[in-house]
């Protein structure tokens, strides 16, 4: 049987980035805690760097300005 995909609200991924550039936790620290693998902490983390509150726009749909590109 197939397993269904994890979906994390935006809020969600904020505030697991948080614990680790607010908090002091090691990136493998907080993704133990959260039960999430280190590599998808590591992006989620990345992505916030690079684009902020922008990083992430939903659940995987694209915001009205995007679908007109």
């Amino acid at each position: 049987m197939a397993r269904s995909r994890r979906t994390y609200t935006p809020e969600f991924k904020v505030e697991a980035v948080k614990l680790v550039t607010e908090k002091g936790y090691s990136v493998a620290e907080a993704a133990r805690s959260l039960g999430l693998h280190e590599t998808l902490l590591r992006s989620w983390k990345l992505a916030l760097q690079d684009k902020g509150q922008q990083a992430f726009p939903g659940q995987g749909k694209l915001t009205p300005i995007e679908e007109e590109h």
